[in-house]
């Protein structure tokens, strides 16, 4: 199971943006979907039975969605890069995501791509699309994190924290912007990391953004034990602030959740009685507690 999984709000339209999704990105497919039930469906407003998660893959990769309401947006603070080796197949795969989108950076040759495009989609993702070699980023699509505002120049301290937090985590290369430069000296042009075999980048900006990090995007940590839920809690909470059911933000604003494998099949179980005490007992916890979700499910 991947590890980290990049976890995408919706208002009311996952169901759509994960078809769209699954039909644009080669080797995709479509994985389980949770349907809200009575307690899902009263807490956050939805139409029982409508979908509350699906989980899904493009290019090998995985994602999950959800359809929690209009509370937030997707914004450019995080994109996703996608380097394909052949130039057919980006012209393809672009020509897909600026329909009914909004081009951030044309599709052309740039100092560091022979052929490079900055999209957001019609559902507001975004995408960073680039003609390269996969053995050169270590997978097809790479979640890409911009520190603007108040962040600018803590990109380097972040590459760090979170190579110290997760195991098998290595740093592949930061780059600085140099004198001269468009952005200011010293502060991040690119950085490259793995967190636990998944590979993230980190990009800084000094011009003004008016968005930043929020919950519509957010990195799911799928854990085994308690013992690691307990553990990525500690450390990515430290400096931030806890919010409900294994929701965090870190010290630079970034959103996780810390989620014990076992909810997604407690949930799901086809029991809607013992599946929607678990739903209810999760909706009371901060850190999520796998003793006290079986408890629920077995009462």
């Amino acid at each position: 199971m991947q590890k980290i999984t990049p976890f995408l709000w919706f208002d009311s339209n996952a169901e759509e943006a994960v078809n769209f999704y699954s039909s644009v990105f080669r080797n995709s497919k479509i994985g389980s979907m949770v349907r809200y039930n009575d307690a899902g469906a009263a807490a956050a407003g939805r139409p029982k039975g409508s979908v509350m998660t699906a989980s899904f893959q493009l290019d090998g990769y995985h994602f999950t969605a959800i359809n929690g309401g209009p509370h937030f947006k997707i914004n450019p603070s995080i994109s996703f890069f996608v380097t394909y080796e052949s130039e057919r197949e980006i012209d393809e795969l672009w020509k897909k995501l600026i329909e009914g989108g909004f081009v951030l950076m044309g599709l052309q040759k740039y100092e560091w791509s022979e052929k490079y495009g900055f999209v957001q989609d019609k559902f507001g993702l975004c995408w960073q699309v680039s003609l390269g070699k996969k053995e050169g980023v270590g997978q097809y699509i790479i979640p890409s994190l911009l520190f603007v505002g108040k962040n600018l120049g803590r990109g380097e301290d972040a590459v760090h924290f979170y190579t110290s937090v997760f195991r098998n985590s290595n740093i592949a290369g930061i780059l600085h912007y140099k004198a001269g430069e468009p952005q200011p000296e010293g502060t991040l042009k690119h950085a490259q990391f793995s967190l636990n075999g998944n590979v993230f980048m980190i990009m800084e900006s000094a011009l003004e953004h008016l968005f930043n990090f929020n919950e519509a995007i957010s990195f799911v940590v799928n854990c085994e034990t308690q013992k690691e839920v307990d553990y990525y809690w500690e450390k990515l909470s430290e400096g931030g602030q806890e919010s409900m059911c294994g929701w965090l933000k870190d010290k630079f604003g970034l959103s996780w959740q810390i989620v014990p494998n076992v909810l997604i099949k407690l949930l799901s179980d086809k029991d809607a009685k013992k599946s929607q005490k678990v739903m209810q007992s999760m909706l009371q916890m901060r850190k999520i507690v796998i003793d006290d979700l079986r408890k629920a499910f077995n009462n």
